[in-house]
């Protein structure tokens, strides 16, 4: 066997099916090899659309996501996607074609240092030097990638070791001396969590990613129901629990409703499970961030402990794990005096929107809700419409949501929904996407129809970068700068190019009958929704003040 068949057999024995990738000529005997094999390659257009489509495979399958691209700009074409998995601990392998070995270093025709330039954003990276070695690279690398706090590993292939001719393969065995996983958390500090529920009258569950990756929604549910317990989620975190859960109010942060912040603020107990604190929520005053409460946070990343807030109750582990320890040694606290004030906060200030008759938002994600499956996964693009279905859309399950939370990255949309599909060919896939986002990914249209994939392409169209010009309107006096995208394209023409259904909707009254048409249709649509760019994401928190100063509450 030469290195590259030895390379497809270790991924197949981690059950590898799908790969999304693009080609070239140091690929050469890795291209030939798949002809052989049981792995579906998935061509894409763009190399960032190969890593964002094995993103979006990962998070709504819960396997590790695998990508392919060749040496040079093929590999650096892939840093934006790389670091947008890292962000949000998405478990995804990636395969590099390199120049051989003996013009390693010699600035040769699209050689690039990829494993050197993705350090800070990789948990860890090979670079193979030997064919015979590749078994146990790849278990080692899809063993990294999954466990822990999962995320991106690279594995970069040199030319002439795809090439090389092996007649033994060395073990597949495992040698990760110094790689930790961690588990259990420590009894005492969940013994002294569980007394600290006992004691508390203001509890608040702040629920993150976390909670999704170590399928721990059961025993979340257990502690919420049981203790009575409001939650609130980061962006990650929607779906761990329903969105019409008696208890939950919403999602936190910049963005987030005012209940959710205001008990955030107000709580004299605050569980963070799987989160990092990020400066979305905590609008970059951790030192000052729920001053009142004792603060408990369970994480695998020993490393986000302490980071941003400092914990009373600090424990690492599988946050699955601690919750089902934690469960059985409950005492239920007195909370009936907290819901009659967030009761309060959710009666004086709900989330609410102008019913004038327009094409609003938030008409378009109710009539998607309402036609589209309750099972429907929805994917986003980054910006104003992100937010709004952040707001608005019921996120009912986990990994039903999939989104760019910490790297904010405009075109992962698109390739995401690509991988979406490609994992779960029979559910709906619904992509909900901006003008501005959808141009910088807008080729894996072509994917898409390519693989005839039924994805449900919304896009809110307002001519603008929406987010940003809300914040020159808000901020600077309306002096709009780069902002405008007159040179938009018709862009039912453009899904039409394609050989893909495009559709417009221009008034309130088209949406429910277009949006009918469109999941009925077998194949990919694409309508194209025109929208005021006046429109504005409220209520909003402004960087740097506190949680609890909110605009347009």
């Amino acid at each position: 066997m030469n290195g590259a068949e030895i390379l497809l057999e270790a991924l197949e024995q981690e059950e590898v099916e799908d790969i999304f990738g693009y080609p070239g000529a140091v690929l050469l005997a890795l291209l030939d090899a798949l002809l052989r094999s049981k792995i579906r390659h998935i061509l894409v257009r763009h190399e960032q659309g190969a890593i964002h489509a094995a993103d979006g495979y990962a998070r709504v399958s819960s396997k590790t996501g695998v990508c392919l691209a060749t040496s040079g700009p093929g590999a650096t074409n892939l840093v934006t996607g790389i670091a947008n998995a890292y962000m949000d601990s998405i478990p995804v392998v990636i395969l590099t074609g390199q120049v051989s070995t003996d013009l390693l270093g010699t600035d040769s025709f699209q050689e690039a240092d990829i494993t050197g330039i993705t350090i800070p954003i990789t948990k860890h990276s090979y670079i193979v030097k030997d064919a015979r070695e590749l078994p146990r690279i790849v278990k080692e690398a899809f063993f990294i990638a999954r466990t822990g706090r999962p995320g991106p590993v690279l594995i970069d292939l040199p030319k002439d070791i795809l090439n090389q001719i092996v007649t033994k393969a060395a073990s597949s065995k495992m040698t990760l001396k110094s790689y930790k996983v961690f588990g259990k958390g420590n009894i005492g500090q969940i013994e002294e969590f569980a007394k600290s529920i006992a004691k508390s009258t203001r509890p608040v569950i702040y629920a993150g990613g976390g909670i999704v990756t170590a399928g721990a929604t059961k025993p979340l549910r257990a502690l919420v129901e049981k203790c009575n317990i409001p939650v609130v989620t980061t962006l990650m975190g929607l779906g761990c629990i329903p969105s019409d859960h008696p208890n939950f109010l919403g999602m936190a942060g910049m963005h987030g409703t005012v209940s959710a912040n205001y008990a955030l603020d107000d709580c004299d107990l605050l569980i963070a499970l799987g989160v990092r604190f990020d400066d979305r929520v905590t609008s970059g005053l951790g030192h000052k961030f729920a001053t009142k409460a004792k603060i408990v946070h369970i994480d695998i990343d020993p490393a986000e402990i302490g980071k941003v807030v400092r914990a009373n109750i600090p424990i690492v582990g599988d946050v699955h794990m601690v919750l089902e320890e934690l469960v059985s040694r409950l005492t239920l606290p007195k909370v009936s005096e907290w819901w009659e004030q967030i009761h309060a906060w959710q009666r004086d200030f709900p989330l609410r929107y102008e019913q004038d008759g327009r094409l609003s938002p938030q008409i378009i994600l109710g009539c998607i809700a309402e036609i589209a499956r309750d099972d429907a996964i929805i994917v986003t693009d980054v910006g104003q419409h992100q937010m709004w279905v952040a707001q608005c859309y019921p996120i009912t399950y986990p990994r039903q949501l999939v989104t760019s939370g910490g790297l904010g990255t405009m075109g992962f949309g698109l390739p995401a929904a690509v991988g979406a599909q490609i994992a779960k060919p029979g559910k709906n896939v619904v992509l909900i996407t901006g003008d501005g986002s959808i141009q910088m990914t807008i080729q894996e249209l072509a994917t898409i129809a390519q693989h005839r994939l039924p994805v449900k392409i919304v896009l809110m169209n307002n001519g603008v970068l929406g987010l940003v010009r809300q914040w020159q309107k808000m901020f600077y006096e309306e002096r709009f700068s780069e902002i405008q995208l007159h040179a938009n394209p018709d862009f039912v023409k453009v899904a039409e190019a394609y050989g893909i259904k495009g559709m417009r909707v221009t008034t309130a009254q088209e949406v429910k009958p277009c949006l009918t048409e469109a999941m009925n249709h077998p194949g990919p649509v694409l309508i194209d929704f025109v929208i005021s760019p006046d429109e504005v994401v409220l209520p909003m928190v402004v960087p740097g003040n506190a949680i609890t100063d909110m605009l347009g509450r």
